[in-house]
């Protein structure tokens, strides 16, 4: 088997295909799609998202110090698609895609995208101007899950809303369960501990 080499480049996949809301002080709202995003920070909670200056959602952020990050799902490909390959320059993203403004619990102009299923709400702490894009570090300052998903016993079942992922150009579903986290060390009912050897009675 042999391996080819490519110039350097950004091949890091599956990634999170998300929508991110945002608005100005003067009212005006968008969505763009995203897939340069991640977590960086547990406590406090952070997140970012890598957005090129010349992107029409740029200035909004900018000048709000606001984003929403909302997590996308089968239902929503098509949005997610459109959202990243339109501008909002040119047509109102919410309407041609049939998508709900809802309030956001703790910023001020981004709003969230009422049919995804979870909104992380963000505001920018750090700019980091790093070449064709620019990164926005936001600390999460709330997040927004639809109820439709809490289980019997009360918990998200994140899972179980159809999240997508992108990897190399396409929208894929996120597939079949292969286990948990933790699951190659725990241990197994009825087993024993394999690093001990039981004594032979002599």
């Amino acid at each position: 088997m042999g391996k080819q080499i490519w110039k350097p480049g950004n091949m890091l996949y599956p990634l999170p295909a998300v929508m991110v809301s945002v608005g100005d002080r003067d009212g005006n709202r968008n969505i763009f799609t995203v897939a340069w995003t991640g977590t960086v920070c547990t406590n406090p909670p952070m997140a970012y998202i890598s957005v090129r200056p010349e992107r029409y959602s740029y200035h909004m952020i900018e000048e709000s110090g606001e984003f929403v990050i909302n997590l996308t799902t089968e239902k929503l490909a098509q949005a997610a698609d459109f959202c990243g390959v339109r501008s909002g320059r040119d047509l109102d993203k919410w309407k041609e895609c049939r998508l709900t403004e809802r309030m956001a619990h703790s910023l001020r102009y981004a709003p969230c995208i009422e049919e995804s299923p979870v909104n992380i709400e963000c505001r920018v702490v750090k700019t980091e101007k790093l070449g064709s894009h620019h990164m926005f570090l936001g600390e999460v300052t709330a997040v927004q899950v639809d109820d439709a998903y809490m289980d019997e016993n009360g918990k998200f079942d994140l899972n179980r809303t159809g999240l997508i992922a992108y990897s190399h150009g396409e929208y894929l579903g996120m597939g079949r369960k292969l286990g948990t986290f933790g699951c190659s060390v725990r241990k197994k009912k009825g087993a024993g501990n394999p690093g001990k050897r039981k004594k032979r009675k002599v």
